[in-house]
């Protein structure tokens, strides 16, 4: 993720071509103020990338792993169902093949452990591992003229397993389902008392979205919440080498033989590979350390939570700002930070005004804010500084999220007391500015 973050005495701007930019003082022409501010900006924000990009990558911490006896611990402490969460960096690691072997381990110990959902893919040393399991039937549902099965969701909660193997977290079940998503069952079953063990690729992460579409050039569709992770008592990472994963592959244990050589074209490339473990490794070395820092408190008094608030400016704009919402969620996530996503109603965007295709925009951008833990804060104001300024007091706010600007020398002409005078605030108010590639 490539931002600067800089004190409010730096300058910083709104992805939306209606927030004015910072133009320096004391130069007695305008035209070559403007040119002169134009520049210095362009500079620095290339100045926040090089900073950024040169900076060395930092040890990635790889958790310790716990034993399906540690999980059983977690289960016995609480009435609520316990979550165990596997994640891989990509398909063949041996998520749900890990998953089985614990539920043998867990049923060895006299726990009641049955299989809600799996998925082989026809992977023989999955099939192998699933024999001896107790396997709840499926769901048959027609649909478009074809039989297709789903995971059984009232049955499960009518037999109540001790625990419950449910694979495939980010499956979209079928039109008509009580749940659109698999993950909305999970949540259900804990819910109900079920502990559950269930298992997802990182690039089904809702917030990784965007970094994963720039690693393998593919939007990927199914995307859990990021809530969903936080919800999980344990998480394991299952791990790979780049030669090992294509060595399974090579070998048909992953996909059929006549699928490896388009697998290893696209998606399963080296350097993809390379990036989705790194990513994989860090999402869960994060998790990890914001349930170790929960956990250590002792009392409610000695976490550090509501330190950091974050608000987020959104705009009708598409091209942006679905990515920004998602790299503010992940900066919340950080901080374990609450956050808000800000949307300025100006005269040029009143309800008369604002295209069809605008008002869509904004609905989805501030539903991805929504679900990803975010507060949505609509306010109408003349001028996006103003609301800003206002929304940040009443807010309490101690960063605010941009998008990099939309240079234009007119406005920037026109705004510049006004973006003076919003700089004055933020550094009043001792908020920093974060600019947002």
């Amino acid at each position: 993720m490539s931002e600067g973050i800089v004190r409010s005495r730096h300058a910083a701007t709104h992805s939306s071509s209606n927030f004015p930019f910072r133009v320096m003082q004391g130069q007695p022409i305008m035209m070559m103020l403007s040119f002169a501010a134009y520049s210095i900006i362009t500079q620095w924000v290339a100045a926040c990338r090089d900073l950024t990009s040169s900076s060395p990558s930092p040890k990635i911490p790889i958790p310790m792993t716990h034993s399906p006896a540690h999980f059983l611990n977690l289960i016995r402490r609480s009435q609520r169902g316990k979550f165990k969460l596997y994640i891989g960096m990509i398909a063949g690691v041996g998520k749900t093949y890990r998953m089985l072997m614990d539920a043998h381990e867990l049923r060895k110990e006299g726990v009641d452990v049955q299989i809600g959902y799996v998925e082989t893919h026809g992977r023989p040393d999955t099939v192998r591992v699933l024999e001896g399991l107790p396997v709840i039937p499926r769901q048959k549902i027609f649909y478009k003229g074809k039989e297709i099965e789903e995971m059984d969701l009232d049955a499960i909660l009518r037999i109540h397993p001790e625990i419950v193997i449910v694979d495939e977290l980010a499956h979209s079940n079928i039109e008509g389902s009580r749940n659109e998503k698999r993950w909305q069952d999970v949540m259900e079953l804990l819910e109900a008392g079920i502990n559950v063990l269930s298992a997802v690729n990182i690039q089904h992460i809702e917030s990784l979205n965007d970094e994963v579409h720039d690693i393998v050039g593919l939007e990927v569709k199914e995307r859990v919440p990021d809530s969903v992770l936080r919800e999980a008592d344990e998480v394991v990472n299952i791990d790979l080498t780049a030669e090992e994963l294509i060595g399974r592959l090579k070998a048909g244990k992953i996909y059929h033989r006549d699928k490896v050589q388009m697998a290893l074209d696209h998606f399963f490339k080296t350097e993809n590979i390379l990036q989705l473990r790194e990513l994989a490794l860090k999402e869960v070395a994060y998790s990890v350390g914001l349930k170790v820092e929960n956990e250590v408190a002792t009392s409610p008094t000695e976490k550090v939570t509501g330190v950091v608030r974050l608000l987020v400016c959104v705009s009708s704009n598409s091209a942006t700002q679905q990515t920004i919402i998602r790299k503010t969620a992940r900066i919340a996530a950080r901080y374990d930070a609450e956050w808000v996503a800000l949307y300025v109603k100006t005269p040029r965007e009143a309800d008369d005004r604002i295209s069809l295709a605008n008002q869509r925009h904004l609905m989805s951008h501030l539903e991805l804010a929504v679900q990803l833990g975010g507060k949505v804060r609509e306010v109408e104001a003349k001028t996006v500084c103003e609301a800003i300024m206002e929304s940040c007091r009443t807010e309490h706010i101690t960063m605010v999220c941009m998008g990099q600007p939309s240079f234009s020398l007119p406005r920037l002409w026109f705004h510049s007391s006004e973006y003076r005078k919003f700089l004055a605030v933020m550094k009043e108010l001792k908020i920093d500015l974060v600019v947002m590639a």
